[in-house]
C-alpha cells in the first residue's frame, strides 16, 4: 500500500553460513562525490558556462535547447569535465572496498551522468585491473534518476525475476552521493547507500536511502555480516517496471 512503512532491505552475509535474506547479485557505484571526492567548483564552473539556473538540472537544460545550439552545449560540457578530470581524487577507503569486493567476487558497476573520459581516467588511474561494467550519459538512454540504466546493468548481468521475465534489479545495490543516484536507484528497485558529505545531509532524510555511510569501506563489515536497511523510508506505490 501506496505510504506505508517500507520493510528494511536484506542481504544474505557475503561471509557465508545460513540467512533467509536474498543473495546479493552486484554493486553500482556513482563516479563524481563515490568513487571519487566531489568536485563542487566543477559544477558551478558547468552552471555559470552554460547559464544553467541553480534549481535546473544540467542535462534537462541541455535537452531544452534548441536543437542546433545542443551539440556545443554538450561540447562545453565535456571540456570542463576533461579539465576537472585531472583532479579527481580518489574517496577515502576506495581501495579497501575494492580489494573485499574483489575478493568476495561481488560485481561492480559505474552509473553516472559523466561522459566516458573522465570514467576512463578514473578507471586508469585508482582503479587499475578492477572489472566494471559502464553507464555513462553518452550510453544514450534515460539518465538518472531514470531507472534505464540500473536496468541496463542488471540485464547484462543476466538479472531477471524468472527466465524470460522482466529485467530485476532488487538484488543490487546503489551506492551514490546525490538524490539522483538515490532515486535512479529506488526506482529501479535496488536497495540504495548514501555516502554522506557536508553537501547532502537533506538527502540522508528523504526516504530514498536504505543506509547511510560516512566512508566507503564502512560497506565491508556491511555487507560481511549482511545488509540491513535502515527501513524507514516509505513503500513505493507500485512495483519497479523495466525501463
Amino acid at each position: 500500500m501506496a505510504g506505508s512503512q517500507k520493510p528494511p532491505r536484506r542481504f544474505a552475509p557475503l561471509k557465508g553460513g545460513e540467512s533467509d535474506a536474498p543473495k546479493l547479485q552486484g554493486i553500482v557505484f556513482d563516479m563524481d562525490g563515490t568513487l571519487c571526492e566531489p568536485q563542487t567548483q566543477m559544477f558551478k564552473d558547468m552552471r555559470s558556462a552554460l547559464s544553467v539556473p541553480p534549481t535546473t538540472d544540467i542535462l534537462t537544460h541541455i535537452s531544452t535547447l534548441p536543437l542546433p545550439s545542443q551539440p556545443e552545449a554538450h561540447s562545453t560540457l565535456r571540456d570542463i569535465e576533461t579539465r576537472y578530470m585531472h583532479l579527481q581524487r580518489p574517496q577515502p577507503g576506495l581501495q579497501p572496498l575494492m580489494d573485499y569486493l574483489d575478493s568476495r567476487s561481488v560485481r561492480k558497476a559505474i552509473w553516472t551522468r559523466n561522459w566516458d573520459r573522465p570514467v576512463q581516467s578514473l578507471l586508469d588511474r585508482f582503479l587499475q585491473g578492477r572489472d566494471f561494467v559502464v553507464v555513462t550519459r553518452e550510453w544514450g538512454g534515460e539518465p538518472k534518476p531514470g531507472p534505464a540504466g540500473m536496468f541496463s546493468i542488471a540485464e547484462g548481468w543476466g538479472l531477471r525475476k524468472e527466465e524470460g521475465g522482466k529485467v530485476d534489479a532488487t538484488g543490487l545495490i546503489m551506492v551514490g552521493d546525490s538524490m539522483d543516484d538515490m532515486l535512479g536507484g529506488r526506482n529501479a528497485g535496488a536497495a540504495t547507500v548514501l555516502l554522506l558529505n557536508e553537501h547532502n545531509a537533506d538527502v540522508a532524510g528523504s526516504g530514498m536511502v536504505d543506509l547511510v555511510i560516512e566512508q566507503l569501506d564502512e560497506l565491508i563489515r556491511v555487507l560481511e555480516e549482511g545488509f540491513v536497511g535502515i527501513g524507514d523510508g516509505v513503500e513505493d506505490g507500485a512495483e519497479a517496471d523495466e525501463a
